[in-house]
């Protein structure tokens, strides 16, 4: 088949490449490059120039990641594309900034996957006359469904329950059979320059994992001030202690960094955005025994009565098992069969049967 190929310069989607062309299919390699410029001393979100070639950033994007992956494309001899998604990729970052304001907990990887990598590559698929997609994550197609990769460490079947089920018989994930380990030796035995490149755990367009300082410069550059965040801290009991830094510097069930003493350890409860305080608590007060979820995308027929299944509230969290009940306007009600500490508003709830992905959405 002509295979479209999303390919970041990393081990993964390189051994991805290899493997196709073994397979004997016409691979044509995709880079998307968001061009968000990662200074190392004053971050500048908006700027949306080209990196210099100098600069190494951290993350998918980056000048280092660009040669890499033309280094690869060469070896292997498959046609590269280097897409400029300076303009595009402004809008995940508006929906990132814009979700910390509101006090949420934004997943910018799964609205990526939604809006670009699985929204552009099929339309440039459809343009180039491609039979199929295929990208270097960690999950299955089985019988038409989106299962969990085999390396349960590495699945990453959560961040693709936003792909329309109507796409699923174009995609392939050619290493969710393999375990990660595999995909090291195999690149080592096809030569491959990347084998030893380390895998990139931050959000691509923020330097150094700093989100509050991310969010804060960019508000700035955009309005010319600080978004004014400052509040109090406030305990579950009532008492005031104190001001606090910024609502944009903390997330649910946080205990570290709160420069504050407590006889007992306090996290993170509530963020409330109209009065700027931030409620802390005992970790018991994290426990959450319901949620209700919006915008759910299901990749099996929507379900119209309650029924059991595993919900996973983060990406490095395992499935709780829960009762989901249907609600209006597309929104389901989790009872989860026990109390599950620290879920964040913004966050996706995924849902599974096994290793079966049955949908998500948007944990309100």
């Amino acid at each position: 088949m002509k295979v479209l190929l999303a390919m970041s310069g990393g081990v993964d989607s390189s051994v991805c490449a290899n493997l196709l062309k073994r397979e004997g299919h016409e691979v044509i390699g995709v880079f998307m490059k968001h061009g968000i410029q990662l200074e190392t001393e004053t971050t500048n979100p908006l700027k949306m120039a080209e990196t210099a070639p100098n600069q190494s950033n951290r993350g998918c994007g980056s000048e280092k990641d660009v040669r890499d992956v033309t280094e690869v494309a060469q070896m292997l001899g498959i046609p590269l594309h280097i897409l400029e998604f300076h303009e595009d990729f402004q809008q995940i970052v508006e929906y990132f900034v814009s979700e910390y304001l509101r006090c949420r907990t934004p997943n910018p990887c799964v609205m990526c996957n939604m809006k670009l990598k699985f929204g552009r590559l099929f339309a440039m698929a459809q343009e180039m006359g491609a039979d199929c997609i295929a990208t270097g994550h960690y999950a299955r197609i089985v019988d038409g469904r989106i299962c969990k990769g085999l390396d349960s460490g590495k699945d990453q079947s959560y961040v693709l329950h936003r792909i329309p089920r109507e796409k699923l018989n174009r995609l392939m994930f050619p290493i969710g059979t393999y375990r990660k380990t595999e995909i090291r030796e195999l690149a080592q035995e096809f030569g491959l320059p990347v084998a030893s490149k380390r895998d990139s755990q931050e959000i691509c367009f923020v330097p150094d994992d700093d989100h509050a300082h991310f969010v804060r410069e960019y508000i700035r550059q955009k309005t010319g001030e600080y978004p004014d965040t400052v509040g109090d801290f406030v305990t579950t009991a009532g008492e005031n202690r104190g001001k606090h830094q910024g609502l944009e510097r903390y997330t649910i069930g946080q205990r570290k960094g709160l420069g504050l003493a407590f006889r007992e350890p306090h996290y993170v409860i509530r963020l409330e955005p109209d009065t700027r305080r931030v409620i802390l608590g005992l970790h018991d007060e994290l426990a959450c025994p319901e949620i209700t979820v919006s915008d759910v995308n299901w990749q099996t027929e929507t379900p119209t009565e309650p029924f059991k299944c595993g919900v996973k509230i983060r990406y490095r969290t395992p499935e709780r098992p829960a009762t989901l009940e249907p609600m209006e306007e597309n929104r389901w009600r989790v009872r989860f069969d026990e109390p599950v500490f620290g879920i964040a508003p913004g966050q996706a709830a995924v849902f599974y049967d096994g290793d079966t992905l049955l949908g998500g959405g948007w944990i309100d």
